[in-house]
């Protein structure tokens, strides 16, 4: 093999050795992702994630009712976290607000479609979906699913599938709004359980809920014999998550 032969082999090895120094400095920028989120959002328990359409507008009932969720959540002392957003999310962040504790927003960071709320007292800001749905869980106590698209399914499928698999603590998987959700939860329960994919009690990880007042008291049921703070095996599950 002559000099010049030896070129692209020269530079094909070249550029492997520098994807490979790229990809080690990213595992650096994700580690430093959770680093930083967990430091700043270590004093919010107890929390609840509230999840939907970042395309609601504000004059629309499911803002209104979101909004309403938001501020008697805080209002009851817990922190409300949402992906920071407009839409939904801005309806949660802009109900904890205005009342008792804190709003968190978490934000990411996409080409279209996410630009941050202004309701927020705790902001932080994410490359990487998975780093930022881990703080959705690892923080959360509860779930408020309001009517969204994809990302709110992906959310609300991705909780489900923790805690149905022992990977995450059991908590309140709430979906509000019933003539939104009926029919999923209809086919959920027609499809997967009669066919076998999931077990029957596997339905009673889902709340559907309609009155904003009920969503709270749901939560403050599932709690009342055991407190908030996690037990120490969940708090060795969420290490493992």
């Amino acid at each position: 093999m002559t000099e010049k032969d030896k070129i692209p082999e020269l530079a094909d090895h070249a550029a492997a050795k520098f994807t490979a120094s790229q990809e080690a400095w990213r595992v650096f920028g994700i580690m430093s992702e959770f680093v930083e989120a967990t430091q700043r959002l270590s004093s919010i328990r107890p929390a609840v994630s509230i999840f939907g359409s970042a395309r609601t507008p504000p004059e629309s009932p499911y803002y209104k009712l979101t909004e309403e969720i938001a501020r008697l959540l805080s209002d009851a002392g817990f922190s409300v976290i949402s992906g920071g957003g407009p839409g939904i999310m801005e309806a949660a962040n802009k109900g904890a607000y205005h009342g008792k504790s804190p709003s968190v927003g978490l934000n990411i960071q996409l080409p279209h479609e996410q630009t941050s709320n202004r309701f927020q007292d705790i902001s932080q800001t994410f490359r990487h979906f998975f780093a930022r749905k881990y703080m959705f869980v690892r923080f959360a106590n509860a779930y408020v699913v309001m009517p969204g698209g994809f990302g709110t399914l992906d959310e609300l499928m991705e909780a489900l599938t923790l805690v149905q698999t022992g990977k995450s603590q059991k908590i309140p998987i709430i979906l509000v709004h019933s003539p939104f959700w009926q029919g999923m939860v209809d086919w959920l329960r027609d499809r997967l359980v009669d066919e076998g994919m999931i077990s029957p009690e596997d339905m009673d990880l889902i709340q559907l809920i309609d009155e904003p007042a009920d969503v709270v008291e749901a939560i403050f049921k599932h709690y009342e014999t055991r407190g908030f703070a996690p037990l120490p095996c969940e708090r060795e599950m969420l290490l493992n998550l």
